[in-house]
């Protein structure tokens, strides 16, 4: 248990990463702002790597390109039948990475050794305390509202920007219809329309419509919890503790990461196969997904559904993991210290 003379640093080994940090407000900022330098980073450089080993002719998906298949079905760079027409764009959006990712890398520095170690010092709007549910909730508010402008930041390239490769034309066009009818869009989710969930979405329309609706709901849904507080029931649903919203973090990446697989896998509209490669199905224990002109190459489709699946697997091991120790299991006693949790939030 930690006492008063204790702080996280002293009890908990580096290698257990931010969790050294979970009360240090200003130190675990400076490690989630250089952990997304790190992503951005490897985004921009792998970019830039596979534009160098880019041969125009050759589909994407016989060259083991995991970046520029996603660009190309931005519709970026590419033309009729998927062809590569222009990689100066690929350029410039990795090396804007690249400029960004020293960006934040230099943040991340500067709070993790320079900045303050408490927000709560200097900047009240930044600082939290993890027991205060208003707070929480308001932090949950804001991620919201930046999923929902990221949701329709691929609407306006859609409609407005370029437009999106569309694999049932073999080009890129503009989007200028999206389907808007609930019963559509939400049919997918409830298996009213289509097959294999909401991965049977077989058109671009229904994909941006789908877009725009989970816009509005994380934006919508984003001011609620900003402007409101958590129910009385809610306060013995939930523990509210930095080690409890890890697990739930970790949790709904889990659930998501699954899902991400099953769509890779088997939808051909958003993933195309011009530059994924076949799409997946079990047939007689076989498992197609290889370069038709190669066939001991595997394609991208197949190392990205493997990707998110195991990563999704392992994430809810450290869901499971997480939601033990929160719920006051102590693994080195075996059993549940009732001492070890703190569910009751403040009011």
């Amino acid at each position: 248990m930690t006492t008063a003379s204790e702080s996280p640093q002293e009890i908990i080994p580096w290698w257990a990463g931010n969790a050294r940090l979970m009360d240090i407000s200003g130190r675990l900022l400076g490690a989630h702002v250089a952990h997304a330098g790190l992503i951005v980073f490897w985004a921009g450089a792998i970019t830039l790597f596979e534009i160098s080993r880019l041969t125009p002719m050759v589909p994407m998906y016989e060259q083991g390109l995991i970046l520029l298949p996603h660009l190309a079905t931005l519709g970026w760079g590419v033309g009729a039948g998927g062809a590569v027409v222009d990689t100066y764009p690929y350029f410039v959006i990795g090396g804007l990475h690249l400029i960004s990712s020293a960006f934040l890398g230099f943040g991340g520095v500067f709070h993790t050794i320079f900045g303050p170690e408490y927000l709560h010092n200097q900047f009240s709007f930044f600082s939290y305390d993890w027991k205060d549910s208003d707070k929480m909730t308001t932090i949950i508010g804001i991620h919201l509202i930046l999923l929902g402008c990221g949701a329709f930041l691929l609407v306006a390239k859609a409609m407005f920007f370029g437009g999106l490769y569309d694999p049932a034309v073999g080009n890129v066009r503009e989007i200028a219809n999206p389907t808007l009818n609930p019963a559509v869009i939400f049919g997918y989710l409830f298996g009213a329309v289509g097959k294999n969930w909401i991965a049977g979405v077989d058109n671009l329309e229904d994909v941006v419509g789908g877009h725009i609706w989970v816009g509005l709901l994380c934006i919508g849904g984003g001011i609620w919890h900003v402007k409101t507080k958590p129910f009385y029931w809610t306060h013995r649903l939930f523990i509210w503790s930095g080690e409890a919203y890890l697990a739930y973090s970790l949790g709904a990446l889990a659930l998501m990461g699954f899902i991400a697989a099953f769509f890779v896998a088997v939808n051909g509209t958003v993933y195309p196969e011009v530059f994924y490669g076949p799409t997946l199905s079990i047939t007689q224990g076989i498992v197609p997904g290889f370069s038709s002109s190669n066939p001991e190459l595997l394609s991208p489709r197949t190392w990205l559904a493997n990707a998110h699946f195991w990563l999704a697997f392992f994430f809810l091991q450290g869901h499971i993991w997480h939601a033990l120790r929160a719920a006051g299991f102590d693994f080195s006693k075996g059993r549940v210290d009732p001492l070890m949790t703190a569910r009751e939030p403040i009011q």
